[in-house]
């Protein structure tokens, strides 16, 4: 909020979505964006895997792409420059989509 009032700066920022693998035609799309994404890793091994996919906002489009894919999922997680915070889907993802280019 400082930020924003007095005008510093904003530096990086970053969402990132994290999944665990899962049965079904969309598990190599959502891959393939994820890998696409500013930074993505795998943590884990096994059943306990997951992949993480960190976006940044001028990735917006293919954060949403993603995100329509894995929400479904147990196990998805979003994190806001990689921190847990309250309402990360309700309103940060929201947010996001703002930026989403308009037809």
């Amino acid at each position: 909020m400082h930020r924003a009032l007095y005008a510093t700066p904003l530096g990086a920022f970053s969402i990132t979505v994290v999944f665990p693998r899962f049965d079904g035609p969309d598990y190599e799309r959502a891959l393939q964006l994820a890998h696409a994404a500013a930074e993505y890793r795998e943590v884990g091994s096994g059943p306990q895997m997951r992949s993480q996919a960190r976006f940044t906002p001028d990735q917006v489009q293919a954060l949403r792409d993603l995100f329509e894919i894995v929400d479904r999922y147990a196990g998805c997680e979003v994190l806001v420059d990689d921190h847990r915070v309250p309402y990360a889907r309700e309103l940060w993802l929201p947010l996001m989509w703002y930026l989403l280019p308009r037809p």
